[in-house]
């Protein structure tokens, strides 16, 4: 450990993950596919791994295949040095049969994992977050206040903090007060940061700021257990509010890129944002890397094709397309014809034989990825989607809802959901 004390990490997995589906129709949120090749999880885990944590457990309870099989396929440690990542999922036991009830519950019920391994401190985050951030500054800032609780923060406008918890700090960042989603105005105004936390921040805004929780929190061993000695069930809204007064509670100020990636609206434009020329989120660099799992797939074969903006993943087949403002996932096959413009595909998770398109064409169904001469704008294509020739899929006037089998518009988005399969000749 680089840090000054032990440290272990804990990573939320979240609930159904409602508000991201269908995306999470088959596969819990922190498994969604991101920017090409990696998974949401692959963040708060390199996170770790970068600022010297390598022992993470990671909660979760819902569709946890895909997840399972990603963490056991990319995070394998050598014996000596005693890291892992493990996952926890909601189990019965003599004390209770049913599932978490929230993000302290989860927490709650796995405190006897965590006595196993020798801590100080735990490391509590999210699974849906797009950011950077060493952890070490956050620890040792802990260490250095004394404080049994730390909260990283994010200072923004007031137009753009609905839907997070604020707070409001002394001019020594120990937390004053903290409200969870507030939405009057007179309440979120009086949370404005003071001239004084103005000045420690390094950008500059002619809108008043708030700091807003990022759900990224340290907690002394103790102070966690204690806090969890109830039936409280949430962080935000119930754990953190009722140990102002009682604890030391401070918080540290994060200036950087942080996307919640909670909405499907959220998801898309932040993959979108990475094929921009610099994007505020940077996977190509050498300095704290993000992992992921090493599928040792052949080069993507373009032949033929216009591209603008895009990020193409490993072992793609694209012949004769339009790309433009796009993210392509791993092993997607785009044929003759195919037009897309602000598009995220996910791609596949393994490439069809011979075989397999004879045996396509005797059902009638097409072949995994998209066929010819299709055109897509604001949309979302799932993982192995089968999409046949000549479809047009755009959301634009078009309200929210069920389209169709495997098709939805979700916050203006078109999405095709995982495995679904799309006639050609449709028209959306």
């Amino acid at each position: 450990m680089i840090t000054r004390s032990p440290v272990v990490a804990v990573i939320m997995g979240g609930g159904r993950g409602t508000r991201l589906y269908p995306l999470t129709k088959e596969r819990c949120k922190p498994a969604v596919p991101l920017a090409g090749k990696y998974r949401l999880v692959d963040i708060p885990i390199s996170n770790c791994l970068n600022s010297g944590i390598n022992r993470i457990f990671l909660l979760t309870q819902f569709n946890t295949a895909s997840l399972h099989r990603h963490i056991q396929n990319t995070y394998n440690f050598d014996p000596f040095g005693g890291g892992f990542v493990d996952i926890l999922s909601a189990e019965q036991t003599e004390k209770t049969t049913d599932w978490y009830q929230g993000t302290a519950d989860a927490v709650r019920r796995n405190l006897t994992h965590f006595r196993t391994y020798p801590h100080d401190l735990v490391l509590v985050l999210s699974g849906d977050q797009l950011y950077r951030m060493d952890f070490r500054q956050i620890i040792d800032q802990h260490i250095r206040t004394a404080a049994d609780v730390t909260i990283s923060a994010i200072a923004l406008p007031t137009s753009a903090i609905a839907g997070l918890g604020l707070m409001r700090v002394h001019d020594d960042l120990s937390i004053d007060s903290f409200v969870e989603k507030p939405k009057d105005p007179e309440v979120i105004q009086s949370l404005a940061v003071s001239p004084a936390i103005e000045q420690l921040l390094k950008t500059r805004s002619t809108e008043k700021r708030c700091l807003a929780s990022m759900g990224i929190y340290v907690f002394k061993r103790e102070v966690l257990q204690e806090a969890l000695d109830n039936n409280m069930t949430d962080f935000g809204k119930e754990i953190i509010p009722g140990l102002l007064g009682k604890k030391r509670l401070f918080s540290h100020l994060f200036e950087g890129y942080w996307e919640d990636i909670g909405t499907v609206r959220a998801f898309f434009e932040a993959n979108l944002q990475l094929a921009h020329p610099l994007p505020s989120f940077n996977f190509f660099t050498q300095i704290d890397p993000i992992y992921t799992h090493a599928r040792y797939l052949p080069a993507t074969k373009v032949n033929l094709c216009t591209i603008d903006h895009a990020i193409i993943g490993d072992g793609s087949i694209i012949s004769q397309a339009h790309i433009k403002r796009c993210v392509v996932g791993i092993r997607s096959v785009l044929r003759e014809g195919v037009d897309l413009e602000d598009v995220v595909m996910m791609g596949a998770d393994y490439y069809e034989s011979d075989v397999d398109f004879a045996a396509n064409a005797a059902n009638g169904i097409p072949n995994i990825g998209i066929g010819r001469n299709c055109h897509f704008r604001t949309a979302i294509i799932d993982k192995n989607a089968r999409i046949g020739d000549n479809v047009t899929l755009n959301p634009v006037g078009k309200p929210n809802g069920h389209v169709r089998d495997g098709i939805a518009i979700v916050d203006g988005i078109l999405v095709v959901s995982k495995g679904a399969i799309v006639p050609a000749g449709t028209v959306v």
